[in-house]
């Protein structure tokens, strides 16, 4: 059962849908919709994130100056 293409196993009880590619939009309102809600997204965490990113980043790391005189 299932060992060449004549006696393919019966799948029963499964259910499948599909949808032709050529009805499928790809990418519908990315400039309407997708644009504006990237900005708005990343405009609401960019302050939450950069102040305390700036800040670690601002310190000196001791380890950079260990073997200067």
């Amino acid at each position: 059962m299932g060992l060449h293409f004549g006696n393919l196993a019966r799948v029963r009880h499964v259910i499948t849908y599909s949808l032709s590619p050529f009805e499928q939009r790809a990418f519908p309102n990315v400039f309407s919709h997708g644009l504006p809600n990237v900005w708005r997204r990343f405009s609401s965490q960019v302050f939450k994130v950069v102040p305390q990113e700036f800040e670690r980043l601002k310190r000196k790391n001791p380890a950079d100056y260990e073997h200067d005189q």
